[in-house]
């Protein structure tokens, strides 16, 4: 998909000032971004614990690749209000209906050939910072565009409050995952589950890494 100059100028300076309170004000850690390939399709795969994952995954991401998109699906409610449904659009998110919105998911498919996606394979937010089953409908995604998965993990945030100063959390990108036995299986929902679990037990072992605990007790 092409994307204009200015469009790609706007999207970098609004991540940097996003990131400057994320990881200047605050203490928002990026570990791994030199995993993040810097061209074609790539699946950013993310546990989902608050709402300042959707603008501060961006921020690790462009950081590496300024000038890059990261497209993400959102819940249409977001788009409502005119104003801020622009600017959502603008960073490149694009309304998803809840239930199975064919359309959003070809739209997704198609921007995996060559571009930067943010998924959350849990599909809600787990503001307890425990990690849910992944949505085996993102796995069918994985195996019908084979693009690189990095898994990524958030910790800390979901114990933010805005305005802040200080705050500790961080993001951790993994090495792209390896579904190379699992594409020879058929396409059908079990081999798509066995993806999405690859997937999320990734996430998991990074939550682990950066003294998170990624299920209950």
């Amino acid at each position: 998909m092409k994307v204009s100059f200015l469009r790609r100028f706007w999207v970098t300076f609004s991540i940097w000032v996003i990131g400057f309170y994320a990881s200047y004000l605050n203490r928002f850690r990026i570990l791994g971004g030199e995993a993040i390939p810097g061209s074609g399709g790539v699946l950013i795969a993310s546990n989902h614990i608050s709402a300042y994952d959707t603008v501060f995954l961006p921020w690790a991401v462009i950081r590496s690749h300024p000038m890059q998109m990261l497209w993400a699906p959102a819940k249409e409610e977001l788009f409502e209000k005119p104003f801020p449904g622009l600017i959502y659009r603008s960073w490149g998110a694009f309304p998803v209906k809840r239930g199975r919105d064919v359309r959003a998911g070809k739209q997704i498919n198609a921007l995996l050939a060559d571009q930067k996606v943010m998924l959350f394979p849990e599909g809600t937010r787990h503001k307890d910072g425990v990690l849910g089953k992944g949505n085996r409908g993102v796995g069918k995604i994985i195996y019908d565009t084979r693009p690189h998965v990095i898994p990524t993990a958030l910790v800390g945030i979901n114990r933010w409050k805005f305005p802040g100063l200080g705050l500790q959390g961080s993001v951790s990108f993994g090495a792209p995952l390896d579904f190379t036995d699992l594409y020879q299986l058929e396409d059908c929902k079990e081999t798509h589950q066995l993806i999405v679990d690859r997937v999320m037990a990734a996430i998991a072992e990074l939550i682990e890494r950066q003294g998170g605990a990624p299920y209950a007790s």
